[in-house]
This record gives structure tokens, C-alpha cells and sequence, in this order.
């Protein structure tokens, strides 16, 4: 327990040019005390050969839906579950202590956004809402609570209720961040379209059903004539996550502290990189201590120089290879 408590100060104390040697860390950490892990990495076996970022074994997220995903140092005290889609098998994130996930997502926040008590924060997230293990719901309640405002509040299907307060709070002049899934800001923009330049609007993804789904330029051109925001943002995150990355401006993505994110060959999901490209998205994630901080995601990517990517969209095939070595 000791090296867990040591390893989680230095994540969250962490400077960019330590992020590599402590994912290295938190590696040989995870391999020695995450059954299901370790025997993903020695089903590979490739723990001889982990040097690097880059050979570290990253496990496909659609193992969480199969494996209870966590070190054995104590028993989990809840999780978080992915939303999926209809009869699919949703994902589950266990975890030991829900202060490590409120560590690392006010960190990303504040890089990204500043203090919260500098906005008044609103959450549409119908979907989530309807969901009790829904990490997006926890994350914007506990920014509401740092934010500190008396008009923070979450909306369900009640967009005529949240258009008047939308109204007051730009005849107030107040900064305001609406945090909404997909679907529930179309609705919004369509039934209930206006002008809110004090708001900045966070699209998290997610249409769950309903309506065709939409580029994001689409979604973005849509939101910004029916609602002209001051300004359109996205989240990129996921239950299987406990950092986030944002994208302030053209669609671009920046991770928070806690996260980076490599390249992976499309045709070979052993073969990584950091350099730019195009490929699929790996994720290291130094936030999820309790469970695994290396995931392979079916996201495709775009990948620049500075750090930043954009997310083109899903891969074509359903699982990673190498997801099956663990499927019997």
C-alpha cells in the first residue's frame, strides 16, 4: 500500500518531462499487483521486453467488460459503467476511492478551464442522469461543488426550463459552462434555438440511438447558428478513464496532466508510436492507479507534433486483436 500512496503523490505532482519514466513506474506496479493485467501482459509475453512507453502491453478497453479490472491491495469500493449502446455488454470500471478520480479531474479542469468558481456550471446530460454509475455525472457534480454557484444545476429533458435560466444568466452577464451529450444539445438547438455568447458549450459525445450520428463540424455548425455560444468545446474521456482531454478550438484535443496519448498501427496493435500520423488511439492514463493505466481504445486518430490530437471516429472492426486472449 505504501508504494500505491507513494505513486499517487508523484502523479499528482507530476511535470511533463517526468510523465514517461513514472507510466514506467506505474507499469511494474500494475503488473505485480493487477491479476488480470498481468496475465493479459504474460499472455503477450512481452514484460521482458517493456523499456519504453511505447512497449508497454496496453489492454484492449474491451476487457472491462468481461474482467473485474483492479489491483488486488482492497476490495473496490464502487465503479463507474460505460452507457454502450442497446444490448450491448456495457463496461466497468471499479475503483477503491473515488478522491483519486476528484484529484484528477479538477487537474484536467483547471488546466483547461481555470478556477470553476470563475463559472457557473450546467449539466445536460439526460442520458447519464438516468444512470446511477455514470462517471460524467459525478465529475460535473463535483466541479459544481467547487464551482460554488447557486445556479449550477443539472436539466433532463427540460429544455424550455433550462432556455429561461440560459436567459437570465446572460442578462446577468454570468460566465456559464453547459456540459451536454450530443443528442440533448440538438434538441436544444432545435427546439429552443437563441443566442448565449456567454456561454461555452462542452459536447461529450454521444447520440445513444437517437437521430443519425454527426461529424463533428456538423455538430459544431448546427450548435453554433441555432444557439451562437461563445464558444464550442469538446470532452474526450470514457468510464474506462479517469482523465480527460479537451479541445478548445479546431476539434484539437489536449490531455490533462495525468494522460498522454500514442499511436497505434491500425493493422499491427503491438506497433506504437509517438511521432505524428494517423492510427489508433492508446491511452495512458497514470490517474487509473486502482485498475490499469494503459488502454488500447478502438478510437482512430490524428496525431501532431505538439501533443494534440483529433478523433476521426471508430475503427471498423469490433475488438482489438489480442482481446481475445483473454475472452475464454
Amino acid at each position: 500500500m505504501q508504494e500505491f500512496i507513494r505513486l499517487r503523490s508523484k502523479i499528482f505532482d507530476i511535470r511533463p518531462e517526468d510523465f514517461n519514466q513514472l507510466a514506467l513506474s506505474v507499469y511494474r506496479f500494475q503488473y505485480q499487483h493487477n491479476p488480470v493485467y498481468r496475465k493479459y501482459v504474460d499472455l503477450l509475453g512481452k514484460n521482458e521486453e517493456v523499456k519504453d512507453i511505447c512497449t508497454i502491453p496496453y489492454l484492449p478497453v474491451e476487457l472491462f467488460k468481461h474482467h473485474k479490472i483492479i489491483i488486488d491491495l482492497q476490495e473496490p469500493a464502487d465503479f463507474f459503467e460505460s452507457s454502450g449502446t442497446t444490448g450491448s455488454l456495457p463496461g466497468r470500471h471499479y475503483f477503491q476511492d473515488l478522491d483519486t478520480y476528484q484529484k484528477s479531474y479538477e487537474l484536467g479542469f483547471r488546466q483547461a478551464y481555470g478556477d470553476p468558481a470563475d463559472w457557473t456550471i450546467i449539466g445536460l446530460l439526460p442520458s447519464y442522469l438516468e444512470r446511477r454509475h455514470a462517471s460524467l455525472v459525478n465529475m460535473a457534480d463535483g466541479l459544481m461543488k467547487l464551482s460554488g454557484s447557486p445556479d449550477n444545476g443539472f436539466y433532463l429533458y427540460n429544455y424550455q426550463q433550462l432556455t429561461a435560466v440560459l436567459e437570465r444568466l446572460k442578462a446577468e452577464s454570468k460566465k456559464v459552462l453547459l456540459i451536454g451529450v450530443t443528442f440533448a444539445l440538438i434538441e436544444l438547438a432545435e427546439q429552443f434555438p437563441g443566442s448565449y455568447p456567454n456561454v461555452t458549450l462542452i459536447e461529450t459525445g454521444g447520440m445513444k440511438g437517437r437521430g443519425k450520428e454527426r461529424t463533428r463540424e456538423e455538430l459544431h455548425d448546427l450548435l453554433s447558428t441555432r444557439l451562437n455560444p461563445g464558444a464550442i468545446h469538446s470532452e474526450y474521456g470514457m468510464s474506462e478513464m479517469f482523465s480527460q482531454a479537451y479541445s478548445l478550438n479546431n476539434g484539437i484535443f489536449y490531455c490533462a496532466p495525468t494522460m498522454k496519448v500514442i499511436r497505434r498501427d491500425p493493422y499491427d496493435p503491438l506497433q506504437l508510436s509517438t511521432q505524428p500520423g494517423r492510427g489508433n488511439i492508446n491511452v495512458i492514463d497514470l490517474s487509473n492507479l486502482h485498475s490499469c493505466s494503459f488502454l488500447a481504445t478502438m478510437d482512430l486518430g490524428e496525431f501532431y507534433a505538439d501533443n494534440g490530437f483529433r478523433v476521426l471516429g471508430r475503427s471498423d472492426y469490433s475488438d482489438v486483436r489480442g482481446c481475445n486472449l483473454m475472452m475464454s
